[in-house]
């Protein structure tokens, strides 16, 4: 299992844009992970889900990031 934020991000994004991202350039890839590290901090949502999944934790703020992103 990846311990740095990009490769943790990228574990956690579904197989379609897991290849989208890791086709960009890798500071837009790293823009994606700061982000989506800021996602599971700031929201207490994900906080609750993060003590019963921290896997669907990751998985939904990586959601939310590349719905952003779009």
């Amino acid at each position: 299992m990846p311990t740095d934020a990009l490769g943790r991000f990228l574990a956690a994004l579904d197989p379609h844009h897991r290849e989208a991202v890791a086709d960009r350039p890798a500071e837009e890839q790293e823009r994606l992970a700061a982000a989506w590290e800021r996602e599971l901090e700031s929201d207490d949502e994900l906080d609750t889900l993060d003590e019963l999944s921290p896997r669907a934790a990751e998985a939904e703020a990586a959601r939310r990031v590349m719905a952003r992103d779009v």
